[in-house]
């Protein structure tokens, strides 16, 4: 599915941080803008006037917020890695997922998006898509929570970078199209129609 969209790893974390509570094509326009200006990189986001971000990431909704998150990332990344994203990706999974939690803004998606899909490292990304089709199709009751749910997977699939990441996708993907919030589309749901090998 070449999921996630993005040039860079740093660009990918630029995307996690933006893409909550939005639209992946309200993310992209804000991308653009970011790309347009020149200031696509760690230093660039972190030089910018918070107002100056905020203006470029509006597309991506609480763009005040949004960028307050970005630039206390950028912040972390120079204090604790001097700045790069080789540093970053090097560091060991679960440290470096209780770092990424004590960054204001980053929460269990936004970390391990950024620990899966820009650090290449093999941990499960659960989002509302994961979510809701596992409880529609019963295996988690809709109260289940974010690590009961990943949890699920790491438990049950080998921990391959490649195959977190395009599983993820199609999830995804089916939520996007079949298993949508307000509606189901069952009948024409590759999931409803797999065949029954228990």
């Amino acid at each position: 599915m070449h999921w996630w969209p993005a040039d860079t790893a740093f660009e990918v974390i630029i995307g996690a941080i933006l893409t909550q509570n939005t639209a992946w094509r309200n993310v992209a326009l804000a991308i653009t803008n970011l790309k347009a200006a020149g200031v696509i990189t760690p230093a660039g986001v972190n030089a910018l006037a918070p107002d100056k971000l905020a203006q470029l990431i509006k597309p991506s909704g609480y763009y005040n917020i949004k960028a307050q998150r970005l630039q206390a990332f950028t912040r972390f990344l120079q204090d604790e890695f001097s700045g790069s994203m080789d540093a970053l990706a090097a560091g060991d999974l679960e440290e470096l997922r209780g770092k990424l939690l004590r960054v204001r803004g980053i929460g269990p998606e936004t970390a391990d998006s950024i620990l899966l899909y820009a650090c290449e490292k093999p941990i499960f990304v659960v989002d509302a898509y994961t979510k809701r089709i596992l409880s529609r199709h019963g295996i988690v009751p809709t109260t289940a929570d974010y690590a009961a749910l990943q949890n699920l997977f790491m438990k049950n699939l080998p921990p391959r970078v490649g195959l977190y990441n395009q599983y993820h996708a199609l999830l995804v993907n089916t939520g996007k199209i079949f298993c949508t919030p307000k509606q189901e589309h069952c009948g024409d749901c590759p999931l409803h129609n797999m065949p029954d090998h228990s």
